[in-house]
């Protein structure tokens, strides 16, 4: 009999478990969650839960004349949701109900639903709103329903008949509801984590947004840089595969005919590789401006980013000087992709010196001073690995060899279009494929001759 009742209240909680949990993904429960409920917020919440407390009595089990049921559990939940007035009104509604039914209980019952909304109220009061975790739910409604219970020996007659009427329904009803509210505080202990973790991935992002505008803002932007500059043409690129990444390039006069020009690509991902690069950008143009050529550049940077490098990060660094008045052009290469020399006529060559050690992992290396004449028409290509590397759906390379090709396809157009057009082949050959790596170009065509300052 006990096992039965119980099985029977179970079946009608669930349903209203259900529709209480659709609720609290409705913008009904988001106003309460918020804490911006109005007085239609107010409205809603009696009235649902009122006919949850009027389901209660119909779904509940006939046991001597009275009905086992899970009443209580509506005007509970809407006290706990809504506070006094609202936990008393939706109580009122399944009151109502119950007290016209008639029978022997029906006062006491209905003062039992009528209290049960009212207490769950004052319980959300005392508690400044904070719906109760599911021990301390299941709980207050233990004894929301020991009270009914007692409420029911207390003025229900004959009390022979009472009595024998708590006894066999005591349990049933103590555990189905007891079981719905700690269910729906359950959902309601989700829904609270889903909202911290939302709110903190607002937070993230927003501090990811702000990152990018740093990081960008830290690369030059704006194109042509020296438009009273005719002796080269210049043009760069970046795409991050996050909100932040570890690419960068720069460009800068050391003096009226030097220009240096880096390109560089940081070991990872994300906010770590954003740093490191700021702070690689930054040792690499100060050490240019006090006059040291490229070798001495990155011997000095290395140095300086190994010391104390816990995180074992690293970059590579392509770092350059273009002579504008001769052409002449002084570098060094830090485990970086060598850069590609377009000659007028299309001829595409990378350059064939292997790169020295990379940057920043390993104190103590001398990289190597190289040259390179560039005559007018000449062009230099720098890309990070994140061009060649580019993948498709189906996790094939971008690769060099396309690369090649379409430099020089695009041999006889102006270095913006050039890496414009680089950039679209690339985009069409991964075709939607979820981008793996950063993507950076840079391009320089040498015009030849002195340009005034």
């Amino acid at each position: 009999m006990l096992l039965g009742t119980l099985v029977d209240l179970l079946e009608t909680m669930s349903v209203v478990v259900v529709v209480a949990y659709i609720l609290t993904r409705s913008r009904l429960y988001g106003a309460v969650i918020e804490n911006r409920m109005t007085v239609r917020h107010r409205a809603g919440i009696i009235l649902l839960f009122g006919l949850f407390s009027i389901y209660g009595t119909i779904g509940g089990v006939t046991v001597m004349g009275a009905t086992a049921n899970i009443r209580d559990l509506g005007p509970v939940i809407a006290g706990l949701i809504g506070g006094p007035w609202t936990g008393l009104l939706a109580g009122l509604v399944g009151a109502a109900h119950r007290y016209f039914q008639g029978g022997f209980t029906a006062a006491a019952c209905s003062i039992a639903t009528l209290l049960a909304g009212l207490l769950a109220g004052l319980f959300q009061r005392m508690r400044k709103g904070d719906f109760p975790g599911v021990r301390t739910a299941v709980l207050f409604m233990a004894g929301i329903e020991l009270l009914h219970m007692g409420l029911t020996l207390l003025v229900s007659r004959p009390f022979d008949q009472a009595l024998l009427l708590v006894g066999k329904i005591i349990m049933p009803m103590i555990a189905a509801n007891a079981i719905g509210i700690g269910l729906f505080a359950f959902m309601i202990q989700n829904l609270r984590q889903e909202k911290a973790v939302e709110s903190a991935k607002h937070v993230i992002e927003g501090e990811l947004k702000a990152a990018r505008e740093i990081q960008m803002g830290i690369l030059p932007k704006i194109f042509p840089p020296f438009p009273k500059r005719t002796e080269f043409d210049l043009h760069a690129v970046i795409k991050p595969a996050r909100e932040v990444g570890g690419d960068f390039y720069d460009f800068f006069f050391v003096d009226e005919d030097r220009l240096c020009f880096v390109i560089g690509d940081v070991s990872g991902k994300g906010v770590p590789a954003s740093l490191f690069m700021a702070v690689t950008k930054t040792l690499i143009k100060a050490r240019a401006l006090n006059g040291a050529p490229p070798d001495q550049i990155l011997g000095g940077v290395n140095g300086e980013l190994s010391q104390d490098n816990g995180s074992a990060m690293f970059v590579t660094v392509f770092c350059a000087i273009l002579n504008t008045r001769t052409g002449e052009v002084v570098y060094a290469n830090g485990g970086h992709n060598p850069p590609y020399v377009i000659a007028p006529g299309g001829t595409v060559a990378a350059l064939s010196t292997e790169p020295d050690p990379i940057v920043g992992a390993l104190g103590g290396i001398t990289y190597r001073r190289e040259e390179l004449q560039l005559r007018p028409g000449d062009g230099i290509f720098l890309y990070t690995d994140g061009v060649s590397e580019a993948m498709d759906k189906s996790t094939g390379f971008f690769s060099t060899s396309r690369l090649e090709e379409g430099l020089s396809a695009l041999h006889r157009e102006p270095v913006k279009e050039a890496i414009s057009g680089m950039m679209a082949r690339v985009s069409a050959f991964c075709d939607g494929a979820e981008q793996s790596d950063d993507i950076t170009m840079m391009m320089i065509r040498y015009q030849g001759g002195a340009g005034s300052a």
